[in-house]
């Protein structure tokens, strides 16, 4: 009888006898509760596909983390796939994706960057001890670079950061609950003004210049675009223009190569010199938004834009160009230009395969103009000084201002702004008071954690594009971090491919596997240099983004200057 009501029931007739429904649905059921939760976060909030992780934020910061029900309330909110939103959920470090049965995370979070710079300067010591100070009442997690090279080690608390960070000075922090970030002083839009900021802007706004006056202006000054890949910025501008409207624009603030903290300096003290730059070159392009990335490490920052752009808004220097600022989440890939429009469109943070480029199919497939933070703060003094000002600064054939970021073993570590082309020996002479006391300068990293490691016998070469290629390395970002007599290059190299190895975003196979296989390989007692050199040669052929075709760029330093470091 049985089987015969099973063989009925398989073969039912569509149309024929109705059966009792499903007490639930399929999938995933909605906790009315959390529903009601995320609908009231949300408020009258536009639902569209792009916000998911603007909404993820809003969930994580009103709760320290994202349960299954509130995940499962935020897709039915937004009408998407569940799977789309726990996907785009789990890509991005910054959001803690708790799962069905999974225990409460604790209320505080501390975050200790192990990054290189921090990790001389005693990282590893310090997240021993706030460990075993914590012993799981806190959760302290490792996190990649910060932006604040300059002040290593650093902690985050909550969303607050401390530097020169001890085990005594973060539970101070803990204990008075000091997890804000701090706001610094800065220059804001009434004293901006009144030194005569946006009056170029005026001009450009009021027919007083013209697009291709700008455009002839900054490929007159030599500037090229300051992120790292070093693109001529009129040259941009003009591509850009060349393309089919409506055009869009997009401001690459995702400072996360290690070392690098230049942009964070001018957001943090002149952000309206920034946003001047911006809405000009908007205004160039003819682009009728703006999107502002700014990575999530800079909480202060992002509170100091959002006041400040309001003011913006208010005076009606936004009528030609909308302005919308979007938080990044903790993905370094986030810094890669199509990563980055991912990232804005609301998806995971995953490059793009090129040709076509962003210029021609950008943010929502439209052509899209890209710049640094830095490339568009020196966008006004460029245009008000003439190009020559500019060009003039750099040393050689290098045309132009620079800012270093310089980190590591000196004495004053920091920004420093000096002429292009200068050369690693003398910022550490010259700007930055030296090597530290009992280090002898040994290597360094002339441009960031991709850019690879050069010996002290090479400290005369000019820092600036196209100078270091033939030595396999490049200046990227700026970002420079001395090491010395006390530092093994061979740790160093390994920090670096943990770094790529933890931030792959996993789409291809040769970054995927080849950074995880390397960092094993680094591991071991003896390195295995012909498979290593294999791993990093496919790495750098067969990547799709500049994440895995340089993350082999330290290891083959090492194996080519550091060889007696080499274990």
């Amino acid at each position: 009888m049985a089987s015969e009501e099973i063989k009925h029931r398989r073969h039912a007739h569509p149309g024929g006898k109705k059966r009792k429904g499903r007490v639930h649905t399929k999938g995933r059921q909605l906790v009315p509760d959390a529903v009601a939760e995320v609908s009231a976060l949300l408020g009258d909030r536009s639902r569209q596909r792009d916000l998911l992780i603007e909404y993820l934020h809003l969930i994580q910061d009103e709760y320290n983390q994202i349960s299954a029900a509130h995940l499962a309330a935020l897709a039915e909110e937004m009408k998407i796939p569940m799977a789309e939103a726990y996907e785009v959920a789990t890509f991005y470090a910054h959001f803690d994706v708790l799962k069905e049965g999974d225990a409460a995370l604790p209320e505080l979070t501390i975050r200790v960057c192990d990054s290189l710079t921090c990790e001389m300067m005693g990282a590893e010591s310090l997240l021993r001890e706030l460990n075993a100070n914590y012993n799981g009442a806190v959760r302290v997690v490792r996190a990649p670079c910060m932006g604040r090279c300059d002040v290593a080690p650093v902690a985050e608390v909550g969303h607050y950061h401390v530097t020169s960070a001890t085990a005594a000075s973060v539970k101070t922090a803990v204990d008075v609950g000091h997890t804000h970030p701090d706001i610094p002083e800065y220059k804001d839009y009434d004293a901006y003004r009144a030194a005569g900021g946006y009056s170029l802007l005026d001009d450009c706004l009021a027919g007083k210049r013209t697009p291709d006056e700008l455009v002839k202006i900054m490929s007159g000054s030599g500037m090229r675009g300051l992120g790292g890949a070093g693109f001529p910025t009129g040259a941009k501008w003009n591509i850009v223009r060349g393309e089919a409207k409506p055009r869009l624009m997009a401001v690459n603030a995702d400072e996360g190569e290690p070392g690098t903290f230049k942009d964070k300096l001018y957001l943090e003290s002149d952000p309206h010199r920034m946003l001047e730059g911006m809405l000009i070159a908007a205004w160039v392009v003819e682009a009728e938004t703006v999107y502002i990335y700014l990575r999530d490490e800079y909480p202060g920052i992002r509170e100091v834009l959002l006041q400040e752009i309001a003011k913006v808004e208010a005076a009606g220097l936004d009528r030609v160009t909308k302005i919308v600022l979007r938080r990044g989440a903790g993905a370094y890939i986030c810094g890669e230009e199509s990563a980055m429009i991912e990232s804005i469109e609301g998806k995971r943070g995953l490059p793009r395969h090129r040709p076509p480029y962003v210029a021609q199919v950008g943010i929502f497939d439209r052509p899209t103009l890209v710049n640094n933070v830095e490339t568009l703060f020196w966008v006004r003094g460029i245009v008000e000084k003439g190009p020559d000002w500019f060009a003039e600064q750099g040393r050689g054939e290098s045309k132009g201002l620079r800012s270093y970021s310089v980190s590591g073993r000196v004495k004053e570590p920091g920004v420093k702004l000096v002429p292009a082309g200068v050369t690693v020996r003398e910022l550490i002479e010259e700007h930055s008071g030296g090597m530290s006391d009992g280090h002898t300068f040994k290597g360094y990293l002339p441009g960031g954690a991709s850019g690879g490691i050069l010996p002290a016998d090479m400290g005369d070469l000019p820092l600036d594009f196209g100078k270091l290629e033939e030595h396999g390395c490049f200046v990227g970002s700026h970002a420079v971090v001395i090491l010395s007599d006390q530092d093994h290059m061979g740790g160093v190299a390994r920090n670096l491919m943990r770094f790529f190895e933890d931030e792959s975003c996993g789409q291809c196979t040769p970054c995927r596997v080849g950074t995880e296989k390397s960092v094993k390989l680094m591991e071991a007692e003896k390195w295995d240099e012909s498979l290593l050199t294999e791993l990093g040669s496919c790495m750098g052929d067969a990547s799709i983004c500049g994440l895995g075709q340089a993350a082999a760029n330290p290891l083959f330093s090492v194996l080519r200057h550091f060889r007696e470091d080499v274990t």
